[in-house]
């Protein structure tokens, strides 16, 4: 077990929530890269699947709760797109 490791995912992972707070709140989904979320997302689960087959230890933890904050966000984000052309529909029909 690394102390490094489990400093870095504490730290990308303390950004998470507030991301989601704010992908939550703004009903928005501008500004947001899915793409890049996704992209965070494959590297948890390489770092999970790392851990099974290579190096199986509690830091495994960490690397699911990043992705399951991750995968909220990615959630978060297609009903932001949804909202979004809700309102731009009904701005188009004159609501």
């Amino acid at each position: 077990m690394s102390v490094f490791e489990i400093l870095m995912l504490v730290c990308f992972g303390a950004a998470w929530p507030v991301s989601i707070y704010k992908s939550w709140t703004s009903k928005n989904a501008a500004g947001k890269s899915v793409l890049f979320l996704y992209a965070i997302l494959i590297g948890y689960i390489s770092g999970v699947l790392h851990k099974i087959f290579f190096a199986f230890d509690g830091v495994i933890y960490l690397y699911i709760l990043n992705g399951l904050m991750v995968t909220t966000d990615i959630i978060l984000y297609y009903r932001n797109v949804r909202l979004d052309k809700e309102k731009d529909q009904g701005r188009k029909e004159g609501r």
